[in-house]
């Protein structure tokens, strides 16, 4: 059998529609449509309330996660000690420039 090569596009679903379109292109259309919620007036408005609700459920299932959570505590760690050292570095910088140029005298 001879093999068709006018057609050597991988099989699989190809993108169409919504999918198919840039970024802005999505971004406009979906803004649209909550225009058209709002001005419709059934688009859902979080009161804060419902809003602390959804973010204390969203919390309390990220934390059961022991690894994320390690991995998030050790992240912040690392962050809070370069930014630690390079205050004392920019420090320490400043101090030997100003005794270098014969400042901080007492």
């Amino acid at each position: 059998m001879a093999s068709n090569t006018t057609n050597d596009k991988p099989k699989g679903a190809a993108k169409r529609g919504f999918a198919a379109m840039d970024e802005a292109t999505q971004r406009a259309i979906a803004s649209k449509g909550g225009q058209a919620a709002h001005q419709k007036g059934t688009a859902h408005e979080f009161d804060s309330e419902e809003a602390r609700r959804a973010g204390q459920k969203g919390g309390e299932a990220v934390s059961r996660d022991r690894e994320h959570m390690a991995a998030i505590g050790r992240k912040g760690g690392e962050s809070r000690q370069s930014a630690a050292r390079a205050n004392a570095e920019r420090i320490r910088g400043t101090g030997a420039e100003q005794s270098a140029k014969g400042g901080n005298k007492q």
